[in-house]
Parts: C-alpha cells; structure tokens; sequence
C-alpha cells in the first residue's frame, strides 16, 4: 500500500467539493460493480446520530426521531438509517413528503418496527392510506410538522443532490416550518460549528434540504443542520457561502471514488498548501531579491490606512516597501516603520486604495492619491489587441508587475485587465463594482445581492474583466484563471469572525502586495499562480487574526473523515481584537507554516 499516495488522497478529498453530476458520474462505476452504497451511507447517518445523542445525553431507545424521507435515493439513505435506528430500540416515523418511496428501503424501516406517515393524498405507498382530503392533508401536515418539532434528532432526506432551486410543494412547507426561509439563522459563529444543543437536533443526509448544491446559495426554505453526513466526496454547498454555514459538523463518508481526473468545482485552502507560497530567504539575498512592495494607500482624510499597509507588509517575509502619499500619511509611515523609503522605484508588486476615498463620496475626485492610482492603472488596461498599437499595449500590460487594487481604487479599474490584477471588495464594493461595469441597462445590485450569491457575482466580476477576484468574507472566495481557459476558484475560511473590524481589510492587501512580491516573475509568467496566492494570503491574513484573538472558531471546518477517531477537545471562542493586533501576529502565522 502507497501510504503517501493514500494521504495525498485522503488531503484532496477533504479539500475539495465536486458538481453534483461530477459526484455521480463518479459513483457510476462502483454502482456497477455493486458496491451497496445506500447501505453504508444509512450505516455512517445512524451511527454518526446516536454519537449525537450520546453527546447530548441521550439514549438512543429512549430517543424520538423524525425521518423526512423523499421519494428518491437520499430518501432511501435516510430510511435505512432509520431502520437501524429503529432496531437500536429508537421510536422512529418516516415522513414521506413525496408520493412513492425507496421500495428496498422502506420495506427494511417497516421490517424495523418504524412507522410511516404520508403527506401526499396522489401517494401510492403500500400499505399507507391515501386518497384522503385537502382538509386531512392540511391535519397531516400539521401532524408531521408536530412531530418533528418534538422528535430528538430529525434525518433530512427531502432531496438530497437532485434539486435545483428553491423547494416547492409539501417539501417546501416542511423547509418553512421547521427551518429557514433564504437568511442565515440568527446565532452566533461557535469553533467547530458545534451543535447548538437545542432539540431537534439536525443531521442531513448529504445535504441539507433546500440548499443550492453547486452554488451555495440558500434560494429559498431550507433546513439549517447541526451536522451533514456527506457521501463520496464534498459537495459546493459544504464549502460555499451562504449554504455552507447551515451544514453544521460535517462528516464525510469515504466511498472510494476516484478522484485523479475530476477537476474540482472549488478548492479550499489549508496550511500545507499555503505553506508553498512562502518564499523562505537564501543566503545570497539582498532586500532588493526578497521582494519589494509598492504602496499608494491612506490619503489626508484616512491616513490609518497608510500605516497599516506600511506595517503589515513589512511585517510579511518581504525586502523592502515603498509609499507614495501626502506628506501627512508620509509623516504617518515613517513614525511606524522607519525601514520604509518615500516615493518612486522599482518594485515586484503594487498595492493601492486602502484608505483612499471613492470618486462617489464628494472627495475623493480631488484626492491626490486617486491621480496616483489612475495614472499606474492606465498601464494595466488591456486594449484587446484590435491593432498593432493595441497588442503592443496589450503586451506592455501583462508585463506589469501584479497589483492589489482594494477599496477606492476599484472604481478607477480599467474595464479588461490581466490576470495579474487582483482585485479585494467586499460584498458591497463587488456590488458597486459590477454596477459601473454592467451599465444602467442591468438592475442595480446591492451588497445582500452579493451575500446571497457570492460565488456567482465572485465569478462574474472575473468574467466582466479578467482580474483575479477576492471577494471578503468569512470564507473568502477567489475567482481566477487555471491558465487553460477555465475558472480556478479557491476558497480560505480559517478566519474567525473576530475579524470583522476596521481596517482588517487594509491588512490583508498589504499582506497579499507581500506574497505577490516575493514570488519574483512567477505571477506574469503563470496566471495560474495568482488566485494560489490569493488564496494563501486569505489563509495568512485568517490564521493572524485567529493567533491574535485566541479563537480556534473559523469560517470552514474540515470535514470529520468518518471511521477515523478525532479526539475533540473544549475549543476557545476567542476574544475582541483590532487590525493593529492581526499585524503583530503576521509573524507568528508566517511562524507556524514554515516549521
């Protein structure tokens, strides 16, 4: 046995989430070969909710459970794992929310001792009675929606990874009663998702109902888990937000699948890989050959944002760090890093407007370090090589050193750029970004446009104009180029919700100026690299911010593998930090991944 080959295995399955028809395409051969799937996915959900019960103090023959059984396959995992549950000694009643059921399956609950409820009068399920009033059909429904409110643990098996958009019909109802309808729930962020110990407790049965499986996004009622038992591999909507703050703990079955020739939907970040993206010194350095970054950041009306970029990115593994601004944020920089050099010179990476006002807020026309940043991202703009003059530009462009174009720098973007341009919003920054690049003929997006559907806006802003992509958030999206093409799109949540304060943002542009500069000519020559890197500042920037707070809390947990023991401790929330606190734990991150 290649044991190296298995963990490397082991490290992309539980880092990678694949397409629901990518997921079935590679469930196909060991189908065919009569791998009994459904029964090991039943056998890990039973075993994985009486763990549950016993964390909450429960017996499992003293436990009531509700199993909302769909009428296709996921319903079929979910009345398996009924059954066992039942055969525990568990009272256990399928809720068939669809007109048939999983034929082998719903024989073993019944052969189990568990009883059925049917919710749908045109149903056609042996035994069950149907064919019943609206009127009965409105008490059933109450009825069920009791029933589970009052259960212990409620197995979600609605739908699993065959449903688009929003759950409609009796399913729907169910999603509206008993969960959420397209917010978040209102709790606060707890390390290691946790379950809330508030009954029912929830566990999905590969998803949560009503989720947007390939887009994360929750389009309408759905049924927020406090734990996913996930089969195979990792779907989107484990890893992209919104979706993937209501999947709770997630535990993944291992099915064997093969995964060398998949690409992944989306990647998400963890500390090994990041690690690759740290240039670590040489005895023949000099500050010029470890990278040098150049600043246009604060301005006269926020000149914090100067000192902030100043100190991060001298605080993250590079030579040396240039600024340019007015002579008060000048002033500013040289009290807080003294290393710093004023004004122009050569430089491996750009970062600018953290800290500069936008053109729309009365000021920001007139402000100095905007005729700075206009200037230098003229050189960036792509002219798409229409004639020999526009490919001499188009060339001249992708020669230039990467930038990080943050904060009020975004509405001076040139309309197609490089790769090599990233570009750092947050939800309403992308939202006003993709205003002024679709025109008035579009509606007007709003930053809750943006939350609602981060990865779908993420990747249009990369589409719309060729940049690399940061969208901010507790689980930072990046949108970029795989260099044959496609969209690469990487993921980092290791920052804990701490980090939602002022100037958290200004940190992370200079931290990613800094990365960008010491990888030398790699990020023009493979645009590939870019969103890499992105995402390993992301990652960088997070594990700062949870060394500075204490917080073993995170936007993403790694899925639990399920059959391998995981000791799990008392975990610490944290505490309130600042921006400046992040800074000093730089290099304590850069510590932890170089050892």
């Amino acid at each position: 046995m290649d044991t190296a080959n298995d963990a490397d295995r082991l490290q992309m399955l539980l880092y990678s989430a694949y397409d629901s028809d990518t997921v079935r395409d590679m469930e196909r051969p060991l189908l065919d070969d009569g791998v009994p799937l459904m029964r090991m996915a039943a056998s890990a959900t039973a075993r994985v909710t009486m763990k549950l019960l016993d964390d909450e103090g429960l017996a499992v023959e003293d436990s009531r459970i509700a199993v909302l059984a769909g009428a296709g396959d996921n319903g079929g995992d979910g009345l398996y794992a009924g059954a066992m549950l039942a055969q525990e000694g568990a009272q256990v009643t399928a809720i068939a929310v669809g007109r048939s059921l999983h034929d082998a399956a719903f024989a073993a609950f019944v052969h189990a001792g568990g009883r059925v409820l049917v919710l749908d009068p045109n149903a056609d399920i042996p035994g069950c009675a149907t064919g019943f009033s609206a009127g009965e059909a409105g008490e059933r429904l109450q009825a069920a929606v009791e029933y589970a409110r009052g259960s212990h643990v409620v197995l979600d098996a609605m739908t699993g990874i065959g449903v688009n958009g929003a759950l409609r019909g009796i399913p729907g109802t169910l999603a509206a009663s008993l969960g959420e309808t397209s917010r978040l729930p209102d709790r606060p962020a707890l390390p290691h998702n946790e379950p809330s110990g508030d009954l029912p407790l929830v566990v999905a049965v590969d998803t949560p109902s009503g989720v947007g499986v390939n887009d994360g996004t929750l389009p309408g009622a759905y049924i927020p888990a406090d734990a996913t038992v996930t089969f195979g591999a990792i779907k989107p909507c484990a890893m992209v937000p919104p979706a993937s703050y209501a999947c709770g703990r997630l535990v993944l079955v291992d099915f064997g699948f093969d995964i060398d020739e998949p690409d992944p939907t989306v990647e998400m970040t963890d500390s090994d890989f990041v690690s690759e993206s740290i240039r670590l010194p040489r005895f023949e350095d000099g500050k010029y050959s470890r990278g040098v970054v150049g600043l246009v950041t604060g301005s006269t009306r926020y000149p914090g944002a100067a000192v902030l970029t100043a100190r991060a990115a001298a605080r993250s593994n590079v030579g040396m760090i240039r600024y340019m601004g007015p002579q008060r944020t000048q002033n500013m920089v040289l009290d807080a890093v003294p290393e710093a050099v004023l004004g122009k010179g050569h430089v491996q990476s750009w970062v600018v407007g953290s800290g500069v006002p936008c053109g729309g807020d009365g000021t920001g026309g007139e402000d100095i370090q905007r005729e700075t940043i206009a200037a230098l991202l003229k050189h960036y703009a792509l002219a798409d090589g229409e004639t020999d003059d526009g490919a001499r530009r188009d060339d001249e462009a992708r020669a230039m050193p990467p930038i990080v174009v943050d904060a009020g720098a975004l509405d001076l973007l040139p309309a197609h750029v490089p790769a090599q341009v990233v570009v750092t919003p947050h939800a309403g920054e992308l939202a006003t970004l993709l205003n002024r690049l679709r025109g008035e003929s579009e509606l007007s997006l709003t930053a809750r446009d943006i939350q609602a559907e981060p990865l779908r806006y993420a990747t249009l802003a990369h589409t719309l104009t060729g940049a690399t992509v940061l969208l901010k958030g507790a689980v930072t999206i990046v949108v970029g180029t795989d260099g044959e093409g496609r969209d690469r799109i990487m993921l980092s949540g290791r920052a804990p919700a701490w980090m939602a304060t002022a100037g958290s943002g200004d940190v992370l542009a200079a931290l990613l100026g800094a990365l960008l500069a010491q990888q030398g000519d790699l990020p023009v020559a493979d645009p590939a690299r870019m969103p890499e890197i992105a995402a390993a500042a992301a990652y960088l920037h997070g594990l700062a911010g949870a060394d500075a707070s204490e917080s073993e809390q995170r936007g993403w947990n790694r899925p639990e593998l399920y059959g391998h023991a995981e000791k799990r401790t008392f975990s610490s929330l944290g505490h309130p930090i600042i921006a400046t606190d992040v800074i000093a734990a730089i290099p304590q991150a850069f510590d932890e991944l170089i050892r």
